[in-house]
């Protein structure tokens, strides 16, 4: 990471600590990462009229006034709801939010003019082909809340000071050949969600995990037709796997709670994907799947998804993702229909790899059956992983990550096996959270991709072996980590229980005579 990124990051995370007084840091949030993505749409919106006016001689700013400002800024209009998928006019921009607050030093009234723009952002993709991808996603930067202040001009006064705040801070957004926006942008949401408790697993997954999972579904490949992530939080897998290869094609996710599919869809937009490449649905995955996504096919899947959460199957006992299997996920754990809707989205070339308590590697019944069936029936698992317990935020549960390809069955029955890592016993340990290192990362990553088997870490199981344990994937039925004592040979303690005395009574004696020498009696 370069100084400038370093710097960022601190810059922007003492912002947010320094302004939000006595407000919960979760509800902070919502406002800080959107006045930085405001100001983001509007720093692009800038620098995307300049190149547009350049013929003319004129910037931006410059249009308000020109005799040609109602042709000018219809056309860049035009433009930038094609290219950049919203419009904001001059006066809208987030620099001129900021001068009017803090004119001359002196705080004015803005709230209303501020609501007004954000409103406008939205409303100018009404009608385009940008309209889903915009549609409320201010609507958690609620400028009326009391959380803000008790009065109308203590509201007023902590917004004008955010704005002036991040008004200093250079986001270099006219160099194309880095993300450092984007970079903060995924580092203030991974310092949020450090701080949030159980709330933080809805939205961020640790960068880690999220490595690993990207590197696994992106094994022997340079571009990906499209990614998807069922339960996508604030987009982070996604944007990892993106990081792993030279290009996606396109983007999909879904994901149930408003505020963190608002702030997946700011995400996205602030790593500079384009409108057009990224599909985000809001809704709960299994229940109600996007119906735009539920015909696709995915070549690569990453998911953290909710662990052991309650569903409601009633309604959907027929439903193709998951009547094949005979029996359906317990109501109160839904991680095997998780696993069924993803297997079903995945396309025939396609890796997922997602991140599941331990407790469905050996949980019977219906689990049992599901398992056995995607073994026995589909031969589509590849891999599990065991995870050090303690390395998510909120929950210190041990995890595991289960690899499925849907092309296995074509692998000749001799090299059908499935891969054990346990990794459970490689972190390091910070503060009270468990952590996994780059060479933990890499050794999981080497392992998966050599398969092979290492002493005490990874064994490569028959499908036979996996049959004759009932299909219970618990991982030391594999992975033997046992560490032998070292054997204890009695002759040689009592030689060191021998000396020991011999030691103590050499050590009574100089102290016998020191007592002599002080005239005082002994201690013994």
């Amino acid at each position: 990471m370069s100084e400038n990124q370093v710097q960022l990051h601190q810059t922007l995370w003492n912002i947010a600590n320094d302004l939000r007084g006595n407000m919960d840091a979760d509800d902070f949030r919502d406002y800080i990462l959107g006045f930085i993505f405001y100001k983001y749409l509007s720093k692009k919106m800038s620098l995307h009229a300049n190149v547009i006016l350049k013929p003319d001689g004129l910037e931006y700013h410059e249009v308000i006034g020109h005799e040609a400002e109602e042709i000018l800024l219809q056309e860049i209009k035009l433009d930038a709801l094609d290219a950049l998928g919203y419009y904001l006019k001059p006066t809208e921009l987030f620099s001129e939010l900021a001068k009017r607050g803090n004119s001359g030093g002196v705080h004015k009234f803005i709230l209303e003019d501020l609501q007004k723009v954000l409103t406008n952002i939205e409303q100018s993709t009404m009608g385009s082909e940008s309209e889903d991808d915009f549609g409320n996603l201010f609507e958690d930067l609620d400028l009326t809340s009391s959380k803000l202040g008790k009065t109308e001009e203590a509201k007023n006064e902590l917004i004008v000071k955010v704005l002036t705040h991040l008004e200093g801070i250079d986001f270099d957004l006219e160099n194309n050949e880095n993300d450092l926006l984007g970079d903060a942008y995924e580092y203030l949401i991974g310092q949020f969600a450090s701080g949030a408790g159980k709330k933080a697993g809805e939205f961020y997954t640790p960068q880690q995990v999220s490595k690993i999972l990207a590197k696994i579904v992106t094994t022997d490949k340079e571009r990906l037709k499209s990614v998807y992530d069922p339960t996508c939080g604030s987009g982070s897998l996604l944007l990892r796997v993106a990081k792993e290869v030279k290009e996606v094609g396109s983007f999909y996710g879904q994901e149930s709670n408003p505020t963190t599919y608002n702030l997946c869809r700011m995400n996205m937009i602030m790593h500079d994907v384009h409108y057009k490449k990224f599909d985000i649905y809001n809704d709960d995955t299994l229940v109600n799947p996007s119906p735009k996504h539920i015909e696709e096919r995915f070549e690569a899947i990453v998911a953290n998804p909710p662990f052991s959460a309650n569903w409601n199957p009633d309604s959907i006992i027929s439903d193709d993702r998951f009547s094949p299997y005979g029996k359906m996920a317990p109501k109160s754990k839904a991680d095997f229909a998780f696993v069924q809707h993803m297997i079903h989205q995945l396309d025939e070339n396609g890796t997922m790899a997602c991140v599941l308590p331990h407790g469905v590697l050996f949980r019977g019944a219906a689990e049992g059956h599901i398992r056995k069936y995607l073994i026995e029936d589909k031969n589509q698992l590849d891999a599990v992983i065991g995870l050090p317990s303690n390395i998510f935020f909120g929950t210190s549960i041990p995890t595991c990550i289960l690899v499925l390809k849907k092309n296995r069955a074509s692998t000749p029955l001799s090299e059908q096996n499935i891969l054990f890592i346990d990794a459970s016993n490689h972190f390091d340990k910070v503060k009270t959270q468990n952590v996994l290192t780059d060479a933990h990362l890499q050794e999981i990553i080497n392992t998966y991709r050599n398969r092979e088997t290492k002493d005490k870490y990874s064994y490569v199981a028959t499908l036979n072996e996996v049959k004759e344990n009932d299909y219970n994937l618990n991982i030391p039925r594999y992975v033997d980590t046992f560490e032998e004592e070292e054997a204890i040979i009695l002759q040689d303690v009592a030689k060191d229980l021998k000396s020991l005395e011999t030691d103590i009574a050499k050590t009574d004696a100089i102290i016998a005579d020191f007592c002599k020498e002080l005239n005082i009696e002994t201690p013994f």
